[in-house]
């Protein structure tokens, strides 16, 4: 009987402790800002080394999302409800809105989607296999359902923690790109004002 009681009590345990995509999404919902270091790797399809890039990352819950290549060459992307602006060096900022290109605008709205785990919009445009891989740790596979999504990539797995870890694509063309993202830091949870200046374009 104590032996019963004890494996009832160990299989409500695990039950308790199996995170679910809900889970992700109200824990990437209760930070604000998050600020991490980006390192990207892109293998691609006939090209014999891959290409490397960084730097650094800012997801602002409010704002949007603020993606600064570093390395090999400087190219700031930001991403808003409504326009996307991308600079390259010193030069002025390409503006793009959902008007001026939609298919582009729609990409980089699920773009920001994906680093929220916003179930909503994840399951409009994916079926997806989420996997508990303990620890803490999970797994997102997702498979494109609409288009032009899937006429682009025939998977995007996310894993991680209480954070975002690693982004994984794999494209109908053969290439394969991994972003790995470290040193998350959720501390001011308020953006301060330089950050608030890198969303005004």
């Amino acid at each position: 009987m104590n032996k019963i009681f004890l494996m009832a009590l160990l299989l409500i345990s695990f039950t308790v402790s199996a995170i679910t995509l809900d889970d992700v999404q109200r824990s990437f919902a209760s930070q604000p800002v998050v600020r991490a270091k980006f390192q990207q790797e892109r293998q691609i399809s006939g090209m014999a080394q891959p290409l490397h890039s960084s730097g650094e990352v800012l997801i602002a819950k409010s704002k949007g999302l603020w993606w600064q290549q570093q390395h090999p060459f400087p190219m700031t992307l930001v991403l808003d409800d409504s326009h996307m602006a991308q600079k390259m060096g010193t030069q002025p900022p390409q503006i793009i809105t959902a008007d001026s290109n939609p298919q582009m605008f729609q990409f980089n709205h699920l773009l920001r989607a994906l680093f929220q785990a916003d179930r909503k919009v994840l399951d409009e445009n994916f079926s997806s296999v989420f996997t508990d891989q303990g620890k803490g740790q999970w797994q997102l596979v997702l498979t494109p359902t609409t288009t032009p999504l899937d006429k682009l990539f025939s998977t995007i797995t996310l894993q991680g923690d209480k954070y975002l870890k690693r982004i994984a694509l794999n494209d109908l063309q053969g290439d394969f790109t991994e972003i790995i993202f470290s040193n998350h830091r959720p501390e001011p949870r308020k953006l301060t004002n330089e950050e608030q200046q890198r969303f005004a374009f």
